[in-house]
């Protein structure tokens, strides 16, 4: 770890069943009119208007952005901040998955600071005036976006999915509600328990961990894999959605503390070029990489091990982590995560530009975290590999 550690975390966690309703209350304690960024989904299951209600009901009026439709885009940051600014708007409240809560990230950072979004991305413009406040309500647990410093967002110009990440990106406040996940589709809850799993192995793993950032995901991923399973099962299982929003939020904190690694590097390319939701590129990615870097986190993926199966207590550290590795497989299967040609993507054309997409994962610098820093023809080599990896149910004894 390095010499000192830094470890924020939104100002005010509300968390747990009908966390929802204390919207108004919180709203109302930072400004007067609010833009809600959401999509046309959470409209259809009625969490805008009831957002809205609790909203009027504390007197803070509210205008909605609903352009929201897939992975966060350049185009739906200018299109949310300037309705944000014709309809006067004073806070931001992002109701959703990560998509939204990362759109909602950057118009509250734009907001105030001005420019376009790709201006902030590796540092080149810094976030020095404050945000306008922002309050992330998600419904998925998945991304952890509510509690993170960082914000994703293709720029359609070049393809390239800008990770940037500030601490004025980092929400005021974040309503974790479990009630909200139950709506979510049995292949959405596992594809963003898998990319909750994923930050929370990443951020522990990372060469950027520390202790504060330790505990957190090693709660996460012992909430994860006693939970996703059933939550995948048995959606209307509050008791196992609530865990998995837990988990999900510590994983957030986790890796906004120390940092995603070589998963994260690859998948956003995959996302960006191919349009394939993050959580799943994370799950495509996930066993592979696990294997690509277990030699140099044998201690760590250890202890991975010994969480999905209690019994490897007993085991060394190099049987503990081959467990974890064939686990995650294993899990991955039994969650119907595809591989990169179940998605449908063309080989020839993934192939095509595979150069470009090793390029831009190294740009983003998470593959530097990773405990085994791969080079160019490393990560070429593992997306090939992944195109059309097997997810094997072997375990390791």
């Amino acid at each position: 770890m390095e010499s000192y550690a830094v470890f924020q975390m939104p100002g005010t966690i509300n968390y747990g069943r009908q966390s929802f309703e204390t919207l108004g209350k919180e709203a109302a304690q930072r400004g007067k009119k609010a833009l809600i960024v959401s999509d046309k989904i959470m409209e259809k299951l009625g969490y805008v208007s009831e957002g809205r209600d609790y909203l009027t009901k504390a007197n803070v009026e509210s205008a909605v952005y609903l352009g929201v439709e897939s992975e966060p885009t350049d185009v739906y940051v200018e299109e949310a901040l300037d309705l944000f600014e014709k309809e006067d708007c004073d806070v931001v409240i992002s109701i959703g998955g990560g998509s939204c809560i990362d759109t909602a990230k950057a118009v509250a950072v734009l907001s105030s600071n001005g420019g376009y979004i790709s201006d902030y991305m590796g540092g080149k413009k810094i976030a020095d005036q404050k945000p306008a406040p922002h309050i992330a309500i998600p419904t998925t647990a998945g991304t952890g976006s509510e509690a993170t410093d960082v914000t994703v967002i293709t720029n359609t110009s070049n393809d390239v999915k800008m990770m940037i990440k500030q601490p004025a990106y980092l929400p005021d406040a974040a309503i974790v509600d479990p009630l909200l996940t139950i709506s979510s589709p049995q292949h959405v809850t596992a594809a963003t328990g898998v990319d909750a799993l994923s930050h929370a192995v990443e951020g522990y793993i990372s060469n950027k961990s520390h202790p504060m950032t330790d505990s957190m995901a090693l709660s996460a991923m012992k909430l994860i894999v006693k939970n996703i399973k059933t939550a995948y099962q048995d959606g209307e299982n509050v008791d196992a959605r609530e865990a998995m929003s837990l988990g999900a939020l510590q994983a957030g904190i986790a890796f906004s503390n120390s940092s995603v690694c070589l998963v994260h590097g690859m998948s956003r390319p995959i996302g960006a070029l191919f349009h394939v939701p993050h959580g799943y590129s994370n799950a495509m990615l996930l066993p592979a990489v696990l294997e690509f870097s277990k030699e140099f986190a044998i201690e760590r993926l250890a202890h991975l091990g010994r969480i999905f199966s209690p019994e490897a207590e007993n085991y060394s550290d190099e049987q503990a982590a081959d467990i974890a590795v064939n686990s995650v497989k294993e899990l991955c299967q039994q969650l119907n995560i595809p591989n990169l040609s179940g998605w449908g993507i063309n080989q020839e054309q993934f192939e095509s530009v595979v150069s470009k997409m090793a390029s831009d994962a190294l740009a983003s610098g998470s593959p530097a975290n990773n405990p085994r820093v791969p080079d160019q023809l490393e990560i070429e080599e593992l997306y090939k590999v992944c195109f059309d990896y097997e997810f094997s149910t072997e375990k390791a004894t």
